[in-house]
């Protein structure tokens, strides 16, 4: 779909308009975004795998009878 020509046309048109002192600035802040993206990703699935085991699930005891919290 794009070959490395058309990437470098958009780059440098990109440049032209921006500059690069403002593309610098919008290369930071994008990664920060990511970054940040990232880590609320990863929290959420910490949480979710924590709220899962405390949930209340039924497990079996040493005689086979399932029972609530695992006790």
């Amino acid at each position: 779909m794009f070959d490395s020509k058309m990437l470098l046309i958009i780059l440098a048109i990109a440049l032209l308009v921006f500059g690069t002192k403002r593309l610098r600035s919008i290369g930071s802040d994008l990664g920060s975004a990511v970054r940040g993206f990232k880590l609320a990703i990863g929290e959420g699935e910490s949480e979710a795998t924590v709220a899962k085991g405390d949930g209340g699930e039924s497990l079996p005891d040493a005689r086979g009878r399932r029972t609530a919290g695992g006790e």
